[in-house]
């Protein structure tokens, strides 16, 4: 009896144990699948480096809420890929993204662009036209290459994003809108800011969520993941039995600089499949690196002083705006500072009547 008492008694912790090893092991294999997934989770984005693997923790902790993302990053680093992914990844993926290149829309169209205009509003408005906002409404806007856009089209913007309402061009009705903000640039934005080309209360209101993509220079451990992926997806596009590629050739691509990131590499390995007759790319014609020179317009330019660059800023908007400096559509407006302001660095830089009137 007491045998028996002593064997159940000192078997329950045993199989208590095991049951506990085995859902242990269970929910370790579960969080590795979850962090597997994760790092593949984005269609289209291939990474395991870590600062990818910091971008992909970026996109789950911001995509579920509404907050608006800046993405900054050189030309090529997939910023329409991770646009994507937050849109998909979000509460709204069931509606549209709606992108807007803000540096393809000439001056004179964005503003019909992004609000829409009514019919007869301007010459060749034959009919009502949506904008952008409008058919993001309940969905994504994402607004590729903001620092591109007029700093006249820059103030209606911030009060579409404020207010959450636009006015199609020649309406008078307000409509409502609920958009999510996605911008993106290659520029240095704060930079712009300083020198009076981008609003800084835009560039604030954009920036509450700021990713920063890196070069491909600056991930080299992806450059293997990237090509192979790129050589599946183009031999098929492209109707070659290219399988791989050498171990020399993939050096080249290590140890390039890629000037044109993601994009640029995409663009050569489909080159390079194309002009080999077996099934292993053993080389990748890679363009020499371009020396970083300055133009002589952009010597031109870092030859002048910042008050020299300012003050030609200054006169620039106020003969757009007619030589009206204050009230509606007035310069200090467009620039993003008081009248007060205004008038103080006019006085500073010695701009008087007569050169608004040149």
């Amino acid at each position: 009896m007491t045998n028996k008492f002593n064997y159940a008694h000192s078997s329950a912790p045993v199989r208590l144990y095991a049951a506990n090893q085995d859902k242990f092991l269970d929910e370790e294999k579960t969080c590795f699948k979850k962090e597997t997934e994760a790092n593949w989770h984005f269609a289209g984005i291939i990474g395991e480096s870590p600062s990818m693997r910091k971008i992909f923790r970026l996109i789950q902790l911001v995509s579920a809420s509404e907050t608006t993302v800046l993405l900054h990053g050189e030309t090529g680093t997939g910023k329409e890929l991770i646009a994507r992914a937050l849109h998909n990844n979000s509460l709204r993926k069931g509606k549209s993204m709606i992108n807007v290149n803000c540096a393809a829309l000439p001056a004179n169209l964005v503003e019909s662009e992004l609000f829409g205009h009514e019919r007869g509003s301007f010459t060749g408005a034959i009919e009502r036209r949506i904008g952008k906002f409008e058919q993001a409404h309940e969905g994504t806007l994402f607004l590729d290459e903001i620092g591109e856009m007029p700093l006249e089209l820059q103030v209606k913007l911030l009060r579409a994003l404020q207010e959450k309402e636009i006015e199609r061009v020649g309406g008078k009705a307000t409509v409502k809108v609920d958009v999510r903000i996605i911008a993106a640039t290659n520029r240095d934005l704060e930079r712009e800011v300083d020198e009076g080309r981008f609003r800084s209360d835009l560039y604030y209101r954009l920036n509450v969520f700021p990713i920063s993509l890196p070069p491909l220079r600056q991930r080299k451990e992806d450059i293997s993941l990237l090509a192979f992926h790129f050589i599946t997806r183009l031999a098929k596009k492209t109707g070659r039995k290219i399988e791989t590629l050498s171990d020399r050739a993939l050096q080249e691509l290590i140890d390039y600089d890629w000037p044109g990131n993601i994009r640029q590499m995409e663009h050569l390995i489909e080159r390079s499949i194309l002009l080999t007759p077996g099934t292993t790319i053993n080389h990748i014609d890679l363009p020499p690196s371009r020396p970083k020179t300055l133009s002589p317009v952009s010597v031109a330019v870092a030859l002048k002083t910042i008050d020299d660059n300012e003050r030609d800023h200054i006169l620039a908007i106020i003969k757009y705006c007619e030589g009206r400096t204050s009230g509606t559509g007035g310069a200090a407006e467009i620039l993003g500072v008081p009248n007060s302001t205004l008038y103080s660095k006019m006085k500073r830089l010695g701009i008087i009547k007569k050169h608004i009137c040149m």
